[in-house]
């Protein structure tokens, strides 16, 4: 069959790399990709959201199977565009997508149907929010409603700071229209972990857990980012972690979807919390995780092309995983998440002997360079997160760059708690 993937990062990467391994699959279109997915798959240059040439484009050219990888083209209706011209879609409808695209729909939904996350409170007043949050004091967390490219939660430390962002937000559109309205959440203390779920209707497969890492820099220091690194299996959790969050939270919400006449078609992401309690949400998304699918595919076995496609219709799956562990580390432009300087040469980090994806890369005169925030993750392999590590960081010490840096302690909190 002919795949098609949608999107330009490292999670579109890490599907096409899969896919261009599948035995079912006979070629990877990725539309617009980047330098580094050009390696595995056709790039066409259509851009994310022109839904009308990526419709044609895939009835032009034998598609069995699209996937949308980004959140922008699935809140603006990409999914329902593909199922009208009856072309096999993996990706929810525009409605569906609500559970990512505004956390205060998807905090009504788990109230409604008691599923455990974060208290919390929805505001568009500043004045309104400002009392709330010197009442609850901190830490507490501030969340942009809508889509922010990873970047719209503070994690509050003190009362200073959550002010100071729920100002930003509310008084001075710091993320546009995704911010005129916040979601003001309890902080919630524990072990945060992703797990991702393959869903049609009712029909779920789990996905191996990974752990992300939201912060800019070592220690869990800095602002929030889109993710600098991830790691999976994450064997330090209790055993029945996994199957606890499937009866509490992943069924719960799927079955919730349905009675709200939201039937979900997609990769169903949940960033958990295991707090004393049990799992709690922190958020849901509704499209494979970046960076946990880099390091999630890098050990599915299992064809990934036939899974989806056998899903759509109607089947039921089963994965088949590598015992490896796999840390990714990701090289990110130098003042990201903030401002950062683009058209960055790469050649003499693509040296390094270890597998990159590539995030934000683009081709400019023979030569790849960065074009944007997060601009590569370098996958390890090793029998342990101990052992995955040291392959990575070892092949990256010879990066010395004043354009790019990289946190140094990815997967570390498996190592304490092991």
């Amino acid at each position: 069959m002919n795949v098609l993937v949608i999107g330009r990062g490292g999670r579109e990467h890490a599907l096409c790399y899969k896919f261009s391994k599948d035995a079912s699959v006979d070629k990877v279109f990725c539309a617009p990709g980047n330098a580094g997915i050009a390696e595995h798959a056709t790039c066409v240059d259509i851009k994310e959201t022109d839904q009308h040439a990526l419709v044609e484009f895939a009835k032009s050219n034998d598609i069995a199977l699209t996937v949308i990888g980004p959140e922008q083209p699935l809140s603006e209706g990409l999914a329902d565009a593909f199922a009208a011209a009856e072309l096999k879609v993996f990706g929810p409808s525009q409605k569906a997508s609500a559970i990512e695209g505004s956390k205060a729909f998807a905090k009504e939904l788990m109230k409604k149907y008691d599923i455990p996350t974060a208290g919390y409170e929805t505001f568009t007043d500043f004045a309104e929010a400002s009392v709330y949050i010197k009442q609850k004091g901190a830490p507490i967390v501030i969340k942009a409603d809508g889509l922010a490219a990873g970047k719209g939660v503070v994690v509050a430390m003190n009362v200073k700071e959550a002010l100071q962002a729920a100002e930003d937000m509310l008084e001075h559109n710091r993320f546009g229209a995704s911010s005129a309205k916040v979601v003001v959440e309890d902080f919630l203390d524990g072990e945060e972990f992703s797990f991702m779920c393959l869903v049609n209707g009712n029909r779920i497969i789990p996905l191996a857990l990974a752990q992300d890492h939201k912060r800019a820099y070592d220690n869990d220091e800095g602002p929030n980012t889109g993710g600098m690194g991830a790691y999976s299996p994450v064997t330090h959790l209790p055993a029945e972690t996994e199957e606890t969050a499937m009866k509490e939270i992943i069924k719960p919400v799927v079955e919730a979807m349905e009675k709200e006449q939201l039937d979900f078609t997609g990769v169903l992401y949940a960033g958990l919390i295991l707090t004393s309690e049990g799992p709690k949400v922190i958020e849901f998304n509704a499209r494979f995780g970046d960076p946990e699918t880099q390091v999630v595919l890098h050990r599915l076995k299992s064809d990934l092309a036939h899974l989806l496609l056998s899903l759509l219709d109607g089947e039921d799956g089963s994965t088949e995983w590598s015992d490896e562990t796999v840390v990714g580390v990701v090289i990110a432009s130098e003042g990201y998440p903030g401002d950062y300087q683009k058209e960055q040469p790469l050649a003499s980090i693509l040296k390094a002997d270890t597998f990159f994806y590539h995030a934000g890369t683009k081709m400019s005169d023979d030569e790849i360079v960065s074009d944007g925030g997060r601009v590569l993750l370098a996958a390890g392999a090793g029998a342990n997160v101990e052992a995955a590590q040291t392959q990575v960081y070892q092949a990256l010490q010879s990066v010395h760059s004043d354009h790019f840096f990289y946190r140094t302690d990815i997967g570390n909190k498996a190592l304490k708690r092991s």
